[in-house]
């Protein structure tokens, strides 16, 4: 026969396995800063995010997104569906900007899993 503490420490078993199981994953996000040499943000910026080649050939690059800069000079990339809950490991990507007027920066961003990162990337 069951005892009650048995039964008790089943249900929060049970309990803490459901709750465990049901935890939504957070927005895996980079925010990237297009400003000029004076500090002002640059809007319509074209915004490449790319990683770097590795010297083996995997024959699939799985990420290589363009944006443009919105009237902040912010361009907003979303991975969420890049990551899966309980992956290891974050992205490092390089940054590519561009303007209308050909001025050009470039930078590095480690993009780290459920969070926000953020670079500035400064055109010259």
């Amino acid at each position: 026969m069951i005892t009650k503490a048995a039964l008790l420490v089943m249900a929060f078993g049970f309990i803490s396995l459901a709750t465990f199981s049901c935890r939504k994953e957070g927005d895996t996000v980079a925010r990237i800063l297009v400003i000029d040499t004076s500090g002002a943000p640059v809007a319509d910026a074209m915004v490449r995010l790319y990683p770097e080649p590795t010297i083996d050939d995997h024959g699939a690059i799985i990420i290589d997104d363009t944006m443009y800069t919105d009237g902040l000079g912010y361009a907003t990339f979303n991975y969420s569906e890049n990551y899966n809950l309980g992956q290891a490991g974050v992205f490092v990507l390089n940054i590519e900007a561009i303007s209308g007027d050909s001025i050009f920066g470039e930078g590095i961003i480690k993009v780290e899993q459920e969070e926000t990162s953020e670079e500035t990337v400064i055109l010259q």
